[in-house]
């Protein structure tokens, strides 16, 4: 909805796609900043689709991660934006995406080796 009322806000330099996905960004930081009500336990409450959570709680490792690092998973994985979008929607250098790509890849390595052990 908020990108329908921005739309005149569009000056057509980068992609259409990428300057929608910042006001998605943006929202979603907006909404972390208000306070939410207490999470249910996840461990004994099934999903949405019926399944239990993820044995390893990897939705949990990744909240736990930076916000960029989060926000970056977010864009190349569930948006399966290029680094280059990536950098444009959180205004830092592609160099930038890569990087921040590869420490949230190794924290999570990390903490999936642990699991293992």
């Amino acid at each position: 909805m908020t990108a329908v009322r921005q739309r005149r806000d569009y000056r057509g330099s980068g992609s259409l796609e990428a300057w929608v996905w910042q006001i998605v960004v943006n929202e979603a930081r907006r909404l972390a900043r208000e306070p939410q009500p207490e999470a249910l336990d996840a461990a004994s409450e099934p999903t949405g689709n019926g399944h239990f959570e993820d044995p390893f709680d990897l939705r949990v490792w990744i909240a736990a991660l930076p916000a960029r690092q989060r926000e970056a998973l977010f864009l190349r994985y569930y948006a399966d934006l290029e680094y280059r979008a990536i950098a444009d929607v959180l205004g830092i250098e592609v160099g930038t995406v890569s990087a921040t790509l590869s420490a949230a890849h190794q924290t999570l390595r990390k903490r999936l080796e642990e699991v293992r052990r």
